[in-house]
């Protein structure tokens, strides 16, 4: 769901008094539409200017930052390094927070810089003003050919969006809302009737309201009597007063472990189709409201090439393997064919050229059936019989050949597999120039003019609750590296079984880990494979020295004769707790 008004307003009046007076050490723009300003404290505060989670929020999550930062965030730099915060301030009920920051010019002068955030959808932006309310630079410019009423443009003084006209709710009255509920249309539902009226409330809230006034999300207004409308006005105000006194707790809706919606005050419309969970602040569910949305947009905008190059690749190995084994199948009655040539070959004396069939006894059969034998009638009974010859060879040879390119086609689907996997589990903008260097390599996609840099990441890392260091590869070249150069032959190799992810290592440092650990490290590598939302999960172990790659094989590509196996359920809050950040 998009951030409303009075969620903006919890976590404005949240992040106040931690904020004040903190100091602007560096600008990092690892997004298009994220600013992330590294405060004093080692606080990281992130404002999102996207159509689809537009917000404001202090965040613990690392994001890979582009090599090249974009010119926006060059001048955020340049304005905002060294600044203080002085005040974040919200006008009522609107979605935008003004970032008062008080300067020093390079005069040595003091000033003011405002950062506006406007969090409305996709009409989202970032706005940087200066000491009189001119607009520097904005991360969406807004033209007149884009909008006729409102634009936002470097050198124009900023105007903040126009009012929807509608009241603010926390301005109504008890007359003023029986004055509305008696002009309404009866017809109309209560949260149809809510959304109409009054600025501040969001689809979510409307229908939360209405569900405490009757039971029921969908109630209409001629089914109120004078009591449910009197309850109705008492939720209404209710709300009120939890907006003007700021008591605000966090709350996350979720449906089977999923983050599904949020909400600054407890909501009990769903019942038991979803559980509410509550958090410490609005930072912290924000986090992880938005940590997989977001993971999955980055695979979406930076790997959908990448993505679609491998998936096509996949299905037109797909198709060719049917065709490869419809010929194979084939291939497997060539023996008719010599049975063919013999037979023509033991009747030659009773065959005139210019026939197109022979019936002759078959004496490979036990019973010596008749078969009749299918001939070119321009060719003569020898030629016939050579034709037959050359097509059984012709399919002994192909049998050979078939097989061979069937299994180079199975190890490439298999490897093609295992990348929309990498593309599937990748999380920074390295993460799809590792796999695209690797589909290069692997002939899949075609190598450009100029050099790339040999820029990698590193491997994901983590640290059990006894205290083993745990390595998960990110790639299939990373997981060769990992396996075969990097791991000491002690440590301990685990993988999914028959499932494509990715490799673990389990460094020992020569000591011996415990069942619980090693079910801990199992619990990573059924989370970084193609079972992350299954359960009971095979996942095999052995020590490295075990593991070999085949000569020729594609990278990722290992066997390994001994091994034991764990059963366990990938456990994503583990796999966030074990994380080295």
């Amino acid at each position: 769901m998009p951030l409303d008004a009075v969620c903006l307003q919890a976590i404005v009046e949240e992040l106040r008094p931690q904020l004040l007076g903190l100091r602007i050490d560096k600008v990092q723009q690892p997004a298009r539409d994220q600013v992330i300003l590294l405060l004093r404290g080692n606080k990281r505060l992130l404002l999102n200017a996207g159509a689809n989670a537009p917000r404001l929020q202090l965040t613990e999550l690392t994001r890979d930052n582009p090599a090249e930062p974009p010119m926006f965030c060059m001048l955020l730099r340049k304005h905002l390094v060294g600044a203080r915060v002085a005040e974040i301030t919200q006008p009522k009920l609107e979605r935008l927070v003004r970032l008062e920051l008080d300067i020093t010019d390079d005069f040595g002068q003091p000033g003011r810089r405002t950062l506006v955030l406007e969090a409305m959808g996709r009409r989202s932006n970032l706005i940087l003003l200066d000491g009189e309310g001119r607009i520097i630079d904005c991360m969406r410019r807004v033209d007149a050919d884009m909008s006729a009423q409102r634009q936002v443009l470097p050198g124009l003084y900023y105007e903040p969006p126009a009012s929807t006209g509608r009241l603010p709710v926390t301005e109504e009255t008890a007359e003023g809302f029986r004055e509305k509920l008696a002009a309404a249309n009866p017809e109309r539902q209560l949260d149809a009737f809510l959304l109409d009226s009054y600025f501040g409330i969001s689809p979510l809230m409307a229908r939360e309201l209405a569900f405490r006034t009757a039971g029921e999300t969908d109630r209409h207004l001629f089914e109120l009597d004078a009591a449910g409308v009197e309850r109705f006005w008492q939720k209404i105000q209710g709300f009120i007063s939890t907006i003007q006194e700021n008591t605000f707790t966090p709350y996350c809706l979720k449906q089977e472990g999923r983050p599904v919606e949020f909400a600054c005050v407890p909501i009990a419309q769903y019942g038991a189709a979803m559980e509410l969970e509550r958090y410490e602040s609005f930072s912290a569910l924000l986090d992880d409201f938005y940590e997989a949305r977001e993971r999955q947009e980055r695979a979406r905008q930076r790997g959908a090439d990448l993505l679609r190059t491998a998936t096509t690749a996949r299905d037109r190995l797909r198709r060719k393997l049917a065709l490869q084994e419809k010929d194979y199948a084939a291939t497997q009655n060539r023996d008719e064919l010599r049975i063919c040539g013999d037979l023509i070959t033991a009747n030659l004396y009773r065959m005139e050229r210019g026939q197109s069939r022979l019936t002759c006894e078959n004496f490979y059969d036990e019973s010596c059936a008749p078969i009749t034998i299918q001939l070119d009638p321009l060719l003569t009974p020898q030629q016939n019989a050579a034709k037959y010859y050359k097509r059984y060879t012709k399919a002994k040879t192909a049998e050979r050949y078939l097989r061979e390119q069937m299994e180079i086609a199975r190890r490439d689907l298999e490897y093609l597999e295992s990348v929309l996997e990498e593309i599937d589990h990748a999380e920074t903008e390295q993460d799809f120039i590792d796999i695209r260097g690797e589909l290069k390599d692997a002939g899949f996609l075609r190598k450009q003019g100029k050099k790339e840099l040999k820029r990698t990441a590193k491997p994901r890392e983590f640290r059990t609750t006894s205290g083993f260091r745990v390595l998960v590869g990110r790639n299939n070249r990373q997981n060769d590296k990992l396996t075969l150069k990097d791991a000491d032959y002690r440590d301990i190799w685990l993988h999914t079984q028959k499932i494509h992810g990715s490799h673990v290592i389990l460094c020992t440092e020569g000591r011996t880990p415990d069942d619980d650990t090693i079910v801990e490290a199992a619990k990573l590598a059924a989370y970084y494979s193609r079972a992350r939302e299954s359960g009971n999960v095979p996942v095999d172990y052995t020590q490295v020295k075990y593991v070999k790659k085949p000569a020729g094989a594609r990278p990722g590509m290992v066997i390994y004769p001994t091994y034991q196996t764990v059963n366990v359920t990938p456990d994503e809050a583990l796999v966030k707790q074990l994380r080295v950040k």
